[in-house]
């Protein structure tokens, strides 16, 4: 199975997100009023949780968190259930987690190994939406406030000339793991400004306006790392809401085995072989995040060859 045939960290939630819900605020409010209703709390982009993990508020404290909630998203519908997500993020820290039942504040990427792939998806899915609102409190064409419509999946400018409806933005970044040419079979890593000594992982870049995904790969090879590369194929995507992005996932061939970094966004780039890869395994590194896409082309990768 290849790796757009599997789920990733942060995809393959659980909820229907039962887009038509949305634009009926009246049905909306009767769904927060009933007892079965879910909802999350989060802090500043971190899931409020105790012991279990996150928190899902009871009906009266949910009634009691709404109220002090800068936001209230619809996510969506879990079989019968409605699920939503509420943003304290206006309040102290311990005033949250003491208003939400909870012990702590944590990010959802170090809860992610601890909980169901689909719990992971929808707490990622509130957190980037929730971190959306915060960062469009006012039209950029007026200056007039923006508020929260659609459930929670659009905002509307107020002012009386413009009214202009702004959507959930998506910044999509291309990942790629490239080839050398020939044998044996060798992988392009490098090490990032800022990271450790011997970190290394797999090179990526924003998409620009008026690229195509595999324009963006090509161009970011060869800006980072002096390398022209051929045969770009598309690999599979994750969802990354941190905080907004879109993983895009490819493996391409280098023309050549020369490699000339650009001494800014990275330090160093060399060829590894499987054999070193797996060394460097057995040793106790990781290759790439583990809950991120990066992960998957490198294991990919390793199992395709000897």
């Amino acid at each position: 199975m290849d790796t757009a045939e599997r789920v990733l960290a942060y995809g393959g939630g659980w909820l229907d997100r039962a887009g038509p819900l949305r634009t009926d605020p009246t049905r909306l409010s009767a769904l927060l009023g009933e007892p079965t209703t879910v909802v999350l709390a989060l802090w500043r982009d971190r899931c409020l949780v105790d012991a279990d993990g996150p928190v899902r508020l009871t009906a009266e404290r949910a009634s009691l968190v709404r109220s002090a909630a800068s936001e209230t998203v619809f996510l969506g519908l879990d079989g019968d259930v409605a699920v939503f997500a509420v943003d304290l993020s206006a309040l102290p820290e311990r005033a949250a987690t003491e208003m939400a039942g909870a012990a702590r504040t944590v990010d959802v990427r170090a809860l992610v190994g601890r909980l169901d792939p689909g719990d992971a998806a929808v707490q990622a899915y509130a957190r980037g939406l929730l971190h959306w609102h915060r960062q469009q409190r006012f039209c950029g064409t007026c200056g007039a406030p923006a508020v929260a419509d659609g459930g929670g999946h659009m905002r509307t400018c107020t002012g009386e000339e413009c009214g202009r409806l702004f959507f959930p933005r998506i910044e999509p970044a291309i990942i790629v793991l490239v080839e050398a040419p020939g044998r044996p079979g060798r992988c392009l890593l490098a090490r990032h400004a800022g990271a450790a000594e011997d970190a290394f992982s797999t090179l990526a870049g924003f998409v620009e306006v008026g690229e195509s995904l595999e324009d963006a790969v090509r161009r970011e090879m060869a800006e980072e790392a002096g390398v022209t590369v051929t045969d770009v194929t598309y690999q599979g995507s994750q969802a990354w809401p941190f905080p907004a992005g879109l993983m895009v996932g490819f493996r391409a061939t280098a023309g050549s085995d020369e490699v000339r970094v650009d001494g800014e966004e990275l330090l160093e780039a060399r060829w590894f072989t499987r054999a070193e890869l797996r060394e460097r395994v057995a040793s106790g590194r990781t290759l790439g995040r583990v809950d991120a896409i990066d992960h998957r082309l490198l294991e990919d990768w390793l199992a395709a060859g000897s």
